[in-house]
């Protein structure tokens, strides 16, 4: 758990420079059988922006992140787990609250937390709801929660998947 946390530190030192990279962000959180999870995401923004009425806009962007997962119970598994998923966001009109959304990939080092939750498959989908608020001078941070559930969508059996509930830090550059 340690080597995950300074990797999440590492990362938000990043520079802006790093060839468009438009943001990062830490995730510490729990989950199915008492599982703790910690995460470093990346974020490269899509510049585009869509207007959904007068009160509501939405923009997305790509994030691609760095996880582990420790779980309790009897056979209980450390994993490490990397994914990509696109997101998108919605603001009323130009507030700094957001609600997000998203549907990505992860690969996961095991297919299973512990004997009693067998995920079927390291390849995995990671379904995104979240919400937020930009902080500081011109929105530098976002403090956020985030819902995620990672699931084989019943491709393989079995499919117990996993829901996790994470605290978010941002930095935008």
């Amino acid at each position: 758990m340690t080597l995950a946390v300074m990797a999440m530190m590492l990362c938000l030192g990043l520079p802006a420079s790093s060839h468009a990279i438009s943001g990062s962000s830490i995730q510490l959180g729990f989950g199915v059988e008492q599982t703790h999870a910690a995460q470093v995401n990346l974020r490269w923004d899509w510049n585009r922006y869509w207007s959904l009425s007068e009160q509501w806009n939405a923009s997305g962007f790509w994030e691609a992140g760095l996880g582990f997962m420790q779980s309790d119970g009897v056979g209980a598994r450390d994993n490490w787990d990397v994914g990509f998923t696109p997101v998108f966001r919605l603001r009323p009109g130009i507030s700094r609250f957001y609600l997000e959304g998203g549907i990505g990939a992860r690969y996961l080092t095991h297919d299973r937390l512990n004997d009693s939750r067998q995920l079927g498959s390291k390849l995995l989908f990671n379904n995104i709801l979240g919400l937020g608020w930009n902080l500081g001078e011109k929105d530098r941070y976002e403090l956020g929660y985030r819902f995620q559930h990672y699931s084989n969508a019943h491709l393989t059996d079995p499919n117990d998947g996993a829901n996790l509930h994470m605290i978010r830090l941002g930095f935008n550059y």
